[in-house]
């Protein structure tokens, strides 16, 4: 299974990032160990430490990056998309079978709606702040982004769980 995990970029050494090192490192080497292929924006912040994390598990990590920009050093392979950021998210999309999501500034909120109207499985890894909490409060029924029901959003409490509920999700 391919899983995406997005959210917050940045240093990995300053805030928010910092906070969220310990789920990171669980979640990349859980992915890993699974042997599920962890797909990222293969840059900086969590995903660093997602894929840090996964590749020291022996994991496959491919790093979809925007522009010309140079991924993290812990890239099984990387992919230069000439694109800007939005638009490698979207792409992004096009490649993964579920998605976990980390805290997270507006690309990952464009990450999120994008994975919704693509019926891409969307997991909320609560309590790491960003969009990933806040888009929580303003779903129809507590798990979609509007009518028409696209895909059901689930929110996940750990690490343990967020895999689980992606792996069992079906996308449409």
């Amino acid at each position: 299974m391919k899983i995406a995990v997005i959210g917050y970029s940045g240093n990995v050494d300053e805030t928010p990032v910092k906070q969220l090192g310990e789920i990171c490192e669980e979640l990349g080497h859980k992915i890993a160990i699974k042997k599920h292929i962890l797909i990222n924006g293969g840059t900086d912040g969590i995903m660093a430490l997602v894929s840090r994390s996964a590749r020291n598990a022996s994991g496959e990590v491919i790093g979809i990056v925007a522009g010309l920009e140079s991924g993290n050093k812990h890239l099984s392979f990387e992919f230069k998309t000439g694109m800007d950021s939005s638009m490698r998210s979207v792409l992004m999309m096009y490649n993964v079978d579920a998605i976990i999501s980390v805290g997270g500034k507006a690309g990952t909120g464009l990450e999120l709606f994008s994975a919704y109207l693509m019926g891409i499985p969307i997991v909320l890894l609560r309590g790491t702040g960003g969009w990933t909490d806040r888009i929580a409060g303003v779903l129809i029924e507590g798990k979609y982004l509007d009518e028409r029901k696209l895909v059901e959003i689930k929110n996940s409490w750990n690490v343990d769980d967020a895999i689980e509920l992606a792996e069992n999700s079906k996308r449409r």
